[in-house]
């Protein structure tokens, strides 16, 4: 089989993890890198990888086989994925749960419009964890499903820590409650609050002369991020910041907790966990397989708009049907 020809539009943790993702992938190659910087003032990893700007992308368009959007939730995906859509296969991991659907129209339009496939929202979460809950929703219908993230760093609520005055360098880490995940594991099937399930821990690194304890009030009151959990504020030193937060951890656990047989009186539990050492490293190495069903599906003719809902497993997989039967199944 052919290699699959790999773009990258965008250079950063994400961008660097698929590039490294593509090397333990001997059916894929790396087409190029396809930055907003200028492109002489970026070195990749891969020796003799070709780094071009991104406004120059269109020119490649017939030598890309999949184009991987390595951009952010916030602002890059909505723009870049539905017109990358109209030139390219494309693949990106749009992780604003709420916002989900309005992506998937956009890009489902442009892809259909242009004759190209794209897949939205591949990652952990979304992704993996989302097959995990419709697999055990669909197993046991009566009972009830969880979520819980961490203990990991929040790109998120860090970026938010860091925007409060004072403070130099920041991170945020989530970390699961393990008295409400025994509650959910014990089968009682518990109402958790928000507070209940998470805490959230932060270190900050305060700008000279900064006023302490307001930083940490500003932090523990902000709406949206901190005011609904139980939250601790850490101020340590640039030195320390440096040597013990340097690194991008993160994972979580999909529980389901269910009844069935006769009166119902028969406790199941489904529980489904990551613990990853580097959450870009690992979210590309997701993207990378669902590339390799994507340039399948492609080939054999589909078009439009998917998500992992819609990619059979067999898929994702270098091994053919024969070969997953025999060693898998």
């Amino acid at each position: 089989m052919e290699k699959v020809r790999i773009g990258i539009a965008g250079y950063g943790n994400l961008g660097r993890g698929v590039e490294l993702a593509i090397r333990q992938n001997d059916d894929m190659e790396l087409a190029g890198i396809f930055t907003r910087r200028d492109p002489s003032t970026v070195k990749p990893l891969t020796a003799g990888a070709a780094v071009y700007k991104i406004d120059d992308a269109e020119k490649m368009a017939k030598d890309i086989d999949v184009m991987i959007i390595c951009g952010g939730s916030a602002t890059d995906l909505p723009k870049q994925t539905p017109e990358m859509a109209k030139l390219f296969n494309v693949i990106d991991s749009f992780d604003t749960h709420a916002r989900i659907p309005e992506h998937f129209a956009n890009v489902d339009k442009a892809a259909k419009e242009s004759g190209h496939l794209a897949l939205i929202s591949v990652g952990w979460d979304p992704g993996l964890f989302s097959l995990n809950r419709l697999y055990a929703e669909s197993i046991l219908p009566n009972g009830k499903s969880y979520t819980f993230w961490g203990k990991g760093v929040s790109q998120g609520h860090s970026d938010a820590i860091r925007r409060v005055e004072g403070v130099k360098k920041g991170i945020q880490y989530t970390v699961p409650i393990e008295s409400a995940m025994e509650a959910v594991r014990s089968g009682s099937q518990p109402e958790l609050s928000t507070r209940q399930k998470h805490l959230r821990e932060c270190w900050v690194v305060p700008e000279e002369g900064a006023d302490l304890a307001k930083i940490e009030n500003d932090i523990k009151t902000m709406k949206n991020y901190f005011d609904q959990y139980d939250t601790t504020v850490n101020f340590i030193s640039e030195e320390e910041f440096n040597a013990k937060h340097n690194k991008m951890p993160h994972g979580g656990f999909v529980m389901r907790s269910g009844v069935t047989g006769d009166g119902e009186k028969t406790h199941q539990m489904i529980e489904y966990s990551l613990k990853l050492e580097s959450n870009p490293e690992f979210t590309a190495s997701v993207l990378i397989c669902y590339a390799r069903a994507l340039a399948r599906l492609k080939a054999e003719g589909a078009t439009g708009c998917k998500t992992a809902f819609d990619i059979a497993p067999a898929y994702l997989s270098r091994l053919s049907g024969e070969e997953l039967r025999a060693s898998m199944l």
